[in-house]
């Protein structure tokens, strides 16, 4: 495997970004009222994933601004995962749509939780 150069580079990064836009592309069809509620808070929490990601790889230089900034993606993919919840309850995603977004976001929050857990490897002084 290639040394990580960039953000762009890691692979939790590449999949929120994916992920983001799939929940974009899924809730145009949510109904006009939730314009300005769910539809736009899933959407801003969904897409903060990767930001926080961006971020957190900037502040690398300092383990505790870097765990900190992956600590907020974390809580991020998890508010996404409750907007899906409400999501589903509301009959906007199908069981089925439901699961598979869940699981995403799932996998999502386990790599960062792994990144937080070996926040060393990824701002040791090699990572500069």
């Amino acid at each position: 495997m290639a040394a990580i150069q960039s953000f762009r580079d890691l692979r939790v990064y590449r999949q929120a970004l994916k992920e983001a836009k799939r929940i974009f592309q899924r809730s145009l069809s949510f109904p006009k009222e939730e314009r300005y509620s769910l539809t736009d808070q899933i959407r801003r929490s969904s897409r903060a994933v990767s930001a926080m990601v961006a971020e957190a790889w900037a502040r690398r230089r300092y383990q505790a601004a870097f765990v900190n900034k992956i600590n907020v993606a974390l809580g991020e993919a998890m508010e996404t995962q409750v907007w899906l919840d409400h999501a589903r309850m509301c009959g906007y995603l199908d069981e089925a749509e439901y699961k598979t977004l869940d699981t995403a976001w799932q996998q999502i929050g386990g790599m960062l939780q792994r990144m937080i857990q070996r926040a060393d490897t990824f701002c040791s002084s090699s990572a500069e």
